[in-house]
């Protein structure tokens, strides 16, 4: 049996209400909290009243963290540690952090090895960016897009690996390979824990669409995923006042958890 997560940010007070209900209500098993820069002092106590299991994803790109980059460091650092410090407050057993972007796979390695904390898992990425900014243009190429890469900063690093299915399958799609056959090298890296959301089937960017909302092949997609993995749901939230899609995608993720060897 799988072990399902719900993803939600530091800052998503108006969820805590409902993510404890429906903890109780055995429709998950965690939560995968994204750490927010500066959010700690605000928000990690309500978190902690919740009693629940967490694996805490560290702040990425766009919050200001990239490991490829040497003239980074001590903003990538600074940043990690606040992740480490809710990781420590929460009790969770794994912080997950993105490689980064435009830089060197080489350099990540050597600053995730810098760090030195044995909760580290490393999340594969896209072969393209997904967002154009002032710094990023759609061409620009991930870190940790492939195999090769991850398997280097695992080896070097002693870090972990948490496998996005999606970002898995827009890598595979962009190199023009198929994905299924790619998704298993990765899997070859015996990860820790995996991320699952809908998307488009031949798409490069990922779209954290709801379950069936996409064209993603979950029968596929569950039958190369080892028994008893644990997954964190990384899908859309319409509302700001409940959960009920992601209690819509707990049904079909757990139906086909269920049915894959039917």
């Amino acid at each position: 049996m799988h072990k399902f997560g719900l993803k939600l940010w530091s800052v998503n007070k108006n969820y805590i209400d409902t993510a404890k209900k429906l903890y109780d209500e055995n429709i998950y098993d965690y939560i995968e909290l994204y750490a927010i820069p500066s959010s700690f002092d605000e928000y990690a106590a309500l978190w902690k009243s919740l009693n629940i299991p967490y694996i805490i994803h560290g702040p990425h790109f766009m919050h200001g963290i990239n490991f490829s980059f040497e003239d980074k460091l001590n903003d990538n650092m600074k940043l990690a540690y606040e992740a480490l410090k809710y990781a420590d407050y929460l009790n969770a057993d794994k912080v997950i952090f993105h490689p980064g972007i435009k830089g060197d796979y080489r350099q990540t390695a050597k600053q995730i090895k810098m760090i030195n904390d044995e909760r580290i898992l490393i999340e594969n990425k896209p072969y393209h960016v997904a967002v154009e900014t002032e710094n990023l243009s759609l061409d620009d190429v991930c870190v940790g897009y492939s195999p090769e890469q991850i398997k280097y900063i695992m080896e070097e690093s002693g870090a972990g690996f948490c496998l996005d299915l999606g970002h898995g399958t827009c890598a595979a799609n962009s190199l023009h390979i198929n994905y299924l056959e790619f998704l298993k090298e990765f899997i070859s890296l015996n990860p820790y824990m995996y991320h699952i959301s809908d998307g488009e089937i031949n798409g490069t960017t990922d779209k954290h669409y709801n379950i069936g909302k996409g064209s993603y092949d979950f029968h596929k997609l569950f039958s190369i995923v080892p028994e008893n993995s644990i997954m964190s749901v990384e899908t859309a939230k319409s509302s700001k006042d409940n959960l009920d899609d992601f209690v819509c995608d707990m049904k079909l993720l757990r139906e086909y958890s269920r049915n894959i060897n039917n």
